[in-house]
């Protein structure tokens, strides 16, 4: 069985996630404190962690930012603050999702699956898929997951990385936010994307020589994104 860690402080959260990942034939071990999550990461295999924004010892922000310096498994935030910043700054860190508390917890669920099946797509090997792309200035390594601008090496979240890399595979062609919510982050779109926003944003302010006039990802208005070849 595929195992799931909980890092909440909140008991009667933690086993509510416990209990339908469980019902969902996941195995979940829980962790009351970012420090008892950080080293339960260190002596298990998890798939995804679902990751509580305020905990006693350490936020949640810190927590995703010293998960992302070891692992880039699918990082969920759930978390009572549902403001812009709050999810700006947790993409920041590394976050692949937030979702808000109270939660539906058959959408929690539909948001875990996809994301592991997603990363799972991401990562597997297949025919040509750890060729470098090379556009001007700029190289990508999906075998090891490197990008240099120049011979500058850019330090990517992981899905930072997975965005610019799908874009890059398919150079010219427009997507739309949804789509690229879809295809990326691996869920029915909810109606929110500023995920999207987030992310191109930071790809523009690491890749691109003047973010204001940016040479490879452009925005097509009331359409969407393209990756300029």
């Amino acid at each position: 069985m595929e195992r799931i860690l909980i890092i909440e402080d909140e008991p009667s959260i933690a086993e509510l996630e416990r209990d339908y990942l469980e019902l969902n034939q996941y195995e979940a071990d829980i962790a009351a404190t970012g420090r008892e999550g950080l080293e339960r990461l260190k002596t298990n295999a998890y798939r995804l962690v679902l990751l509580d924004l305020m905990l006693p010892d350490m936020d949640g922000y810190e927590v995703c930012r010293k998960i992302r310096e070891v692992s880039e498994i699918p990082i969920i935030m759930v978390t009572a603050k549902n403001e812009d910043i709050d999810m700006i700054r947790g993409l920041g860190r590394g976050a692949d999702d937030f979702i808000a508390k109270p939660f539906n917890p058959n959408q929690l669920i539909a948001r875990v699956k996809a994301h592991i099946a997603r990363y799972d797509r991401l990562t597997s090997s297949g025919p040509g898929k750890d060729e470098d792309i090379r556009i001007g200035d700029l190289l990508i390594q999906p075998g090891t997951r490197k990008v240099f601008a120049g011979n500058q090496e850019k330090t990517l979240t992981a899905k930072e990385f997975d965005l610019l890399l799908f874009m890059a595979a398919s150079p010219n062609q427009v997507f739309s936010k949804e789509h690229l919510l879809e295809q990326v982050w691996g869920f029915d779109f909810y109606g929110d994307v500023t995920t999207v926003t987030v992310h191109i944003r930071r790809l523009r302010e690491k890749i691109e020589k003047d973010p204001s006039e940016p040479d490879y990802i452009e925005t097509v208005w009331g359409v969407g994104y393209r990756f300029k070849r």
